[in-house]
């Protein structure tokens, strides 16, 4: 069980940290809603032929909660992930989304009556500045209004953050593969629909050169980074603790950093100094509470 939660660890760090790089790519074809539809629809369809027998002993309370959590946890990070990296780089993106454990302990704390110690505290303070960092840089490089985007980004680490306690709390005693399923089954119909209504199937954006190879990106985003991951993340959920799982967070950036550089991304001195205080501030949120 051991061995099997660290592989776990470092495949899903490996695809989640790939996914950036896949989303850029998949925008050069796509807009950033038609994406984020996409997205969704193909992952849906995978995840039906994987599991389609998981969900057939499902409660009406527990379908409750995998349309909230689909919604919260999946639906809208898929959007604004695809907006922001219109215009902020896919490392960049990768390293503020590393947020997504401070928010979690503030939620739990805010609203589920977690605790709270001192180092948290400054865990919380050297993220959010680190973040400020980032975002002060981009406005001030930038002639986008990189402050939105970068908000857009934060926006989507709260929606993750707010969906682990619903599924930790409401959906413990459902299977993974169940869960991602039901999530997917409920966001398809306003995904589809949009898709429909929108130029996707005109006879001008078919003929777009760059329509094939972007949406080959949104394929593998979508079978790996989101079908095949969410499986995985929800297996490390059950089999390892909290902290464990949260050490995700770390390798990311790392693998996402890397991919920004083959592709020829500018990481200044200023957002290494932010990301490290980041991942530190994470680090310290999240580091378990000595017994003495």
């Amino acid at each position: 069980m051991s061995q099997n939660k660290w592989f776990y660890l470092c495949l899903l760090s490996f695809i989640w940290g790939s996914s950036y790089i896949l989303i850029k790519y998949g925008l050069i074809g796509l807009t950033p809603l038609q994406l984020g539809s996409v997205r969704i629809i193909i992952s849906c369809f995978f995840l039906l032929i994987i599991g389609y027998n998981s969900i057939s002993n499902l409660t009406y309370y527990e379908w409750k909660w995998l349309v909230i959590t689909g919604f919260i946890g999946t639906f809208f990070p898929s959007f604004l992930f695809a907006f922001a990296q219109k215009y902020i780089d896919s490392a960049l993106t990768a390293i503020m989304n590393s947020l997504t454990p401070i928010f979690t302990l503030i939620i739990g704390l805010l609203f589920f009556s977690s605790k709270i110690y001192l180092r948290q505290y400054i865990g919380v303070a050297l993220g959010f500045i680190g973040t400020f960092s980032l975002i002060w840089n981009g406005i001030n490089s930038s002639v986008n209004n990189d402050f939105f985007y970068s908000f857009l980004i934060i926006c989507a680490s709260i929606c993750y953050a707010t969906n682990i306690h619903f599924l930790k709390i409401k959906l413990s005693n459902v299977k993974p593969v169940a869960i991602a399923l039901g999530n997917f089954i409920a966001i398809f119909p306003p995904a589809f629909i949009y898709l429909f209504v929108s130029d996707f199937f005109s006879f001008e954006n078919l003929k777009n050169p760059e329509l094939i190879n972007s949406l080959g990106y949104i394929v593998l985003l979508a079978f790996f980074a989101t079908a095949i991951a969410k499986i995985i993340f929800l297996k490390l959920v059950k089999i390892s603790t909290p902290i464990f799982v949260s050490s995700v967070t770390y390798l990311i950036p790392i693998v996402a950093f890397f991919w920004g550089v083959l592709d020829g991304e500018s990481i200044g001195i200023l957002e290494i100094i932010s990301a490290v205080m980041i991942l530190l501030g994470v680090f310290l949120a999240n580091k378990p509470k000595q017994n003495k």
